[in-house]
């Protein structure tokens, strides 16, 4: 385990917020196109959070467009996000936040927030 941690712990970035799930936050993550390449923000509901340590660890960030449900996940230590900025901390009870898919309308938004 020891070895491990060593080897990892090079490419480990170090400017990763803390938060967790029912945190409202913005992910910026570059997106190439041809020759070009600009940053889209993606911003909506932490549903659930994998391997919070190490390399391997991910997020579920779901929104709703045009009453349409997104989600998507994206690797921590992925040399594509550009930023994670939180925006609101959500006061929530589970650690993944599966109910929100099946909610309609503006009870998927009805987080209270956190003091």
């Amino acid at each position: 385990m020891d070895k491990t941690h060593e080897a990892t712990s090079k490419y480990i970035k170090s400017k990763i917020p803390d938060f967790s799930s029912g945190d409202t936050v913005a992910v910026d993550v570059k997106v190439r196109e041809g020759n070009k390449e600009r940053i889209q923000r993606f911003e909506g509901v932490v549903i659930a959070r994998h391997r919070k340590d190490g390399l391997n660890g991910t997020f579920t960030v779901r929104k709703v467009t045009n009453g349409v449900g997104v989600e998507r996940i994206f690797p921590i230590q992925s040399p594509m996000i550009e930023s994670i900025n939180v925006k609101r901390r959500g006061k929530v009870r589970r650690s993944k936040l599966n109910y929100l898919k099946n909610v309609k309308g503006a009870k998927a938004a009805r987080i209270e927030e956190r003091r």
